[in-house]
C-alpha cells in the first residue's frame, strides 16, 4: 500500500507538470448507496478515489483492505468501518481472473496456512530460519512476526518507528532478523531475544524505499531501493551504507540475491534487465532480456550460478546464463496473465507462484526435464509476493491479501 501511495504521488507530479490546455481526467463517480459519503470522506486521505473504483474484491478481502487503511493511519471511525466495508463489497465486487491450470505430477505437497494475529497486517515477505521458525513482515501493522509451525504459536514484535512499512527479511549468523523499512528509509535489525530494534538510516534521503535484502558470504548486507532506483550495501560491523544509483531512470531494482562467488544479482522490474554488482567497486553490469516487454519480478540462483527470474508481465519463467548472456524462457502454465512472482530454488528445482490466477498457484519446474507441476493455494493466496526455503527444503510463503502465512511441505 505504501508503494502504491508513492506511485500515486508520482502520477500527481506528472499531472501537475502537464502543459496548459491538457484535458484533466474525469472525476470518479461513486455508485449511490449507504456508505458512499463515508468512502468519499475517509478513503481519500492517502490516495484518490480512482484507486477505489478500479479495484474489485470479495467482502472478506475488502475488510482486509479497510483494516490495512486503518493500520496505515486512515482516520476512519470504528463505527464507520463496517459501513465502508459493506459499501465497497457491494459496489466493487471481485473482477474476473484467470482460472489456474493444475498440472499433476510425481511430487506430493501439503499446504498449511495460518492467520496472522493483526487484521490488515499484509504479511509481505516470509523468512524461514535455521531453528525451524517462519518469520514475516507485517507491512501495514508495523511488526515482524514469528511463527512456530510445530506449536502454531505466533509472536509479533512491534517496531519502534511508526509506519515503517517492513518489507524484506533476512537473518544474520547470530540469529538477528534484518528488515527493510520500505516507508521510512532505513534498514532495521531486530534482536529476537530482547525485542530491541536498531535502525540504520539511508545516507541519501532520495533512497527513501529500501526494498529487498540479502547477506553475502562475508556478512555484508546488500539491498535494493525500488522507486528510488538505488542499489546499496551495509556493513553491519561499522554501520556504513554505500549507495549507487542506476543509470537508467525507473529501472526499479527489485529482488536481490548473491551467487556462489559472492556477486550480487538483482532484477529491474521497471525494464527488461537483470543487473549484477561488482562487490568491490559497486560497478553495475546489466543483461538485457530478449523481449522488451519482459518485467522480471523476483530471482533465484541455482548451484551452477544460473539466474532464474519470474516475468510478471508476460507470464514466463526465464533462465539467464551470466557467462554467455544466453536467455531461455518457458511459458508459465497459467498463461500470459498468470503474473509469476515469488521464486526459490530447492536442490536446483525451481518453485514459484502465479499471483494473477484465482486461486494463486504454487508451481514446480524441473530444469532437467522441463516439466511443470502446479497446486492451488487453499486460501487463494491473495498475492504471494515472495518465498523462502526452510532447512528441510520446504517453501515458506506469505499471503498478503488474505492475511496469512503458509508452508508448502514437500512429501519425501
Amino acid at each position: 500500500m505504501g508503494k502504491a501511495i508513492v506511485y500515486l504521488s508520482m502520477v500527481g507530479l506528472v499531472c501537475a507538470a502537464a502543459p496548459l490546455g491538457a484535458q484533466a481526467p474525469a472525476p470518479v463517480r461513486l455508485p449511490d448507496g449507504n456508505g458512499k459519503d463515508a468512502v468519499a470522506t475517509y478513503c481519500v486521505q492517502c490516495h484518490g478515489l480512482d484507486r477505489v473504483a478500479s479495484a474489485g474484491h470479495t467482502p472478506e478481502q475488502w475488510r482486509t483492505v479497510v483494516n490495512m487503511m486503518i493500520n496505515d493511519g486512515a482516520k476512519l471511525p470504528k463505527d464507520q468501518a463496517d459501513l465502508v466495508t459493506e459499501y465497497l463489497a457491494r459496489s466493487f465486487p471481485p473482477r474476473a481472473a484467470p482460472s489456474p491450470v493444475l498440472i499433476a505430477g510425481p511430487v506430493q505437497v501439503a499446504i498449511t496456512e495460518w492467520d496472522v494475529p493483526t487484521p490488515g497486517s499484509r504479511p509481505h515477505d516470509p523468512l524461514a530460519t535455521a531453528d525451524g521458525a517462519v518469520w514475516y513482515t507485517g507491512q501495514m501493522a508495523n511488526v515482524l512476526g514469528r511463527l512456530d509451525p510445530e506449536t502454531h504459536a505466533i509472536k509479533e514484535f512491534p517496531l519502534k518507528t511508526a509506519q515503517s512499512g517492513p518489507h524484506g527479511l533476512m537473518a544474520d549468523r547470530d540469529g538477528n532478523i534484518w528488515f527493510t523499512a520500505n516507508f521510512k528509509a532505513y534498514i532495521g535489525k531486530l534482536n529476537p531475544r530482547t525485542g530491541e530494534v536498531t535502525e540504520y538510516p539511508m545516507p541519501d534521503p532520495a533512497a527513501r524505499d529500501p526494498h529487498s535484502l540479502v547477506f553475502d558470504q562475508r556478512g555484508i548486507l546488500w539491498f535494493t531501493a525500488q522507486i528510488a532506483n538505488f542499489v546499496g550495501r551495509l556493513d553491519p560491523g561499522t554501520g556504513e551504507i554505500k549507495l549507487v544509483k542506476l543509470g537508467t531512470p525507473r529501472s526499479n531494482p527489485y529482488g536481490i540475491l548473491v551467487n556462489s562467488k559472492g556477486v550480487p544479482f538483482f532484477d529491474e522490474f521497471g525494464g527488461n534487465r537483470i543487473g549484477r554488482i561488482d562487490p568491490a567497486t559497486m560497478e553495475i553490469k546489466e543483461y538485457a532480456l530478449p523481449d522488451p516487454g519482459a518485467r522480471p519480478r523476483r530471482i533465484a540462483i541455482t548451484s551452477d550460478d544460473i539466474v532464474w527470474y519470474t516475468d510478471y508481465a508476460r507470464g514466463y519463467l526465464g533462465r539467464l546464463d551470466p557467462q554467455s548472456g544466453a536467455v531461455t524462457e518457458f511459458a508459465s502454465p497459467g498463461g500470459s496473465q498468470s503474473r509469476p512472482y515469488g521464486i526459490a530454488s530447492v536442490n536446483d528445482v525451481l518453485w514459484y507462484n502465479e499471483s494473477g490466477v484465482e486461486p494463486n498457484t504454487i508451481v514446480r519446474f524441473d530444469p532437467r526435464t522441463h516439466k511443470f507441476q502446479t497446486w492451488a493455494i487453499p486460501s487463494g493466496g491473495g498475492v504471494v509476493r515472495n518465498m523462502s526455503v526452510t532447512p528441510a527444503g520446504d517453501i515458506a510463503i506469505a499471503c498478503s491479501g488474505v492475511n496469512k502465512v503458509g508452508l508448502v511441505e514437500v512429501k519425501r
